[in-house]
Parts: C-alpha cells; sequence; structure tokens
C-alpha cells in the first residue's frame, strides 16, 4: 500500500506517519521509486504500537525509540528480547538506598521471591527496573505503616502468575519473534490499566456482595 493508503487505514495523518519514520519509530517501507514506497500490514502493526507507547505509555520519543529497538533485535533470545524490551518503558521510582525500610523490604522481596522459586527474578535482582521498583513500593509500604505480611504477597504474586500465563500463551499465538514481542510490550502499556480497573471493579462488587450497596 502506498503512504495515502497507510494513512487511510491506520487513521494516522500522512504527516505524522513522515515524522514516525524520520524518528525511527516506523521502518521505511520498500522503495518502489526515487519518490515512493509501498507499506504492508508490519506497518498498520507497528503504527499501532507506536501509538500506544507515545499516547497511552506517554512515553518520550527517545524512550519508543528504546524499546522499538529491543523489539526488533531478533539476535537476542526471546526471553532477554521481551526483557530488553519491557525493562526499557518507564517504572516506579527506584528504593531510597538511605531509607532504613528499604533493607527491610528487599530481604522481604528476596524471601517471596525464593517462596515462589522464581529463580530468574532472584537471580537478576537488582539488575531489574521491575524489582527496584517492588523493593521501592513494599518500603514505602513499610514507612507508612501498612501492613504486607509474606503469605498475602505470596498469593498476590501467584495470582499475577496465572495472569502472565495467560499474556505468554496470547504472545505465542502470533507468528514471528517481533509480533510476539510487540504483543508483549503493547500489552504492558494498554492491558495494566485495563486490569487495575477490573480489580477495582471486583472490589466493589465483592463490597457490595458482603456488605450491600
Amino acid at each position: 500500500m502506498r503512504l495515502s493508503e497507510l494513512s487511510e487505514r491506520s487513521g494516522v495523518s500522512t504527516a505524522t506517519i513522515k515524522y514516525y519514520l524520520r524518528e525511527g519509530l516506523l521502518p521505511p517501507g520498500e522503495r518502489v521509486s526515487a519518490t515512493q514506497a509501498e507499506y504492508g500490514e508490519s506497518h498498520l502493526r507497528r503504527l499501532r504500537l507506536v501509538r500506544a507507547l507515545l499516547q497511552v505509555g506517554r512515553l518520550p520519543v527517545a524512550t519508543a525509540r528504546e524499546v522499538l529497538g529491543h523489539v526488533d533485535d531478533d539476535s537476542l533470545g526471546r526471553t532477554i528480547r521481551l526483557g530488553a524490551a519491557l525493562w526499557s518503558l518507564p517504572h516506579g521510582p527506584d528504593p531510597d538506598e538511605e531509607a532504613p525500610e528499604t533493607a527491610a523490604a528487599r530481604a522481604e522481596v528476596d524471601r517471596l521471591l525464593d517462596r515462589l522459586g522464581w529463580s530468574t527474578a532472584r537471580e537478576i535482582g537488582s539488575l531489574s527496573p521491575v524489582h527496584r521498583a517492588l523493593v521501592s513500593s513494599l518500603a514505602t509500604l513499610i514507612r507508612l505503616g501498612y501492613p504486607c505480611e509474606s503469605d498475602f504477597l505470596a498469593e498476590q504474586a501467584r495470582l499475577m502468575h496465572q495472569v502472565a500465563v495467560h499474556d505468554l500463551d496470547m504472545m505465542e499465538t502470533y507468528p514471528s519473534g517481533s509480533e510476539q514481542v510487540e504483543m508483549a510490550v503493547a500489552s504492558a502499556v494498554l492491558y495494566e490499566p485495563l486490569l487495575a480497573s477490573l480489580r477495582r471493579l471486583a472490589q466493589e462488587e465483592e463490597s457490595a456482595r458482603r456488605y450491600g450497596i
């Protein structure tokens, strides 16, 4: 398809598509003449992901470019490729190493990972921004005096593992490695807010069931 059709089918203006091409967010089309290029379904798919990163995830262009660079790096194994792309997304703040609660939170997270048998997460540890964000969140709970017992954490983690299994099952329905990683990144940006909303709706329903309106 030509640029005009790509714009029509995607709902993205030609000027914006040209901007994405200049910024390296969208791969170039196949050149058919000095002034024209052909685009395919992969460009439509990538445009959806770019819009999700920029408009929903509110990523800076440079960060989006970094994420997409990992998505396209087929020299990496699937786990490393997926991890690199997801690590490039924004996460919560790093833990305050000066705060006394941080050491306690880190020890609790390590015990949790050991208990769950999540050896990869345990081995990577603080190299992962996700791990650091978890430590930071738990340290905040400790500092504010909110209980977060190990049994509660373990049960929540097991529920999240079920979500992860579903996520990867859905990811594997896509035929290529790039499409699979694209789907995982889009899921992280688009579906995490959806899951948070579903959790709150479920809390409302359970509260009404237990206590009435």
